[in-house]
């Protein structure tokens, strides 16, 4: 499982060979084996593998080609529905119209996305995470039906690979791991913690491409700028109260 992890790729072209039911039945299984706060399992998962619902998630996934080709799409979603009515049925009254609520679903279902993944990449698929899936919360909710208290967190495009990219590069380790204690970033650690990545022939290309300086100015200018970020947030914190937690 470790070379699995190491391994990890993300996939963006996809064979036409469905998914064998039950590899897929056997990969969401394992999916349902991640941890889960206090065993409430509050996350549900939507599969889709037709079609036209492909197509019309495809729309709102930014027409991200992946989308219609891979043969199936997962949407996995902070879910207190099924949870809350258990309640109301068992004389008990839920109190999970609140952030914390959501915050906690949200994590649930996150966990399980990431054991699906391993999974399915486990099994010789193909898997590639879709970041549209909280800008478009709302619509992708409208066109999987979602009721009140259900709200996606997560979108896996899973599928046999139609190529095999080169690993993504990776911080060093002493970014991201700190011992005992939060240690923070000097200038020069900031310069020696990124020095490879802004070096790399990939990164030239890109500040060519993008006319930048800077490596850093791409992100900030033209892939997540403040502008989208602050449009984007209030969309998604406005849906989430839409669907009942009082954020």
């Amino acid at each position: 499982m470790i070379n699995t992890i190491l391994n990890h790729r993300s996939i963006r072209n996809y064979k036409s060979d469905p998914v064998n039911t039950d590899l897929l039945n056997e990969i969401l299984e394992a999916g349902s084996r991640a941890s889960t706060t206090g065993n409430m399992q509050v996350y549900s998962m939507i599969v889709t593998t037709e079609q036209k619902l492909k197509e019309k998630l495809w729309e709102k996934h930014f027409k991200q080609s992946m989308v219609k080709q891979a043969p199936v799409v997962v949407t996995f979603c902070a879910d207190f529905n099924r949870f809350n009515k258990w309640c109301k049925q068992r004389k008990a009254e839920p109190g999970y119209d609140n952030y914390l609520s959501f915050f906690t679903a949200a994590i649930d279902a996150l966990l399980v996305a990431q054991n699906v993944a391993l999974a399915a990449e486990s099994k010789g698929l193909g898997i590639c995470y879709l970041g549209t899936t909280t800008y478009m919360a709302k619509e992708i909710s409208a066109i999987l039906q979602l009721p009140e208290a259900v709200i996606p967190v997560a979108t896996l495009v899973m599928g046999y690979p139609e190529e095999m990219p080169d690993l993504t590069d990776r911080l060093p380790m002493e970014a991201i791991v700190h011992n005992e204690i939060y240690h923070d970033f000097k200038p020069e650690d900031i310069d020696r913690i990124y020095a490879k990545r802004e070096a790399s022939d990939e990164t030239r290309a890109l500040l060519e491409e993008n006319q930048k300086e800077t490596l850093a100015q791409i992100f900030t200018d033209n892939r997540y700028t403040k502008k989208d970020n602050e449009f984007f947030s209030e969309k998604f914190l406005g849906f989430i109260r839409e669907q009942g937690f009082g954020i």
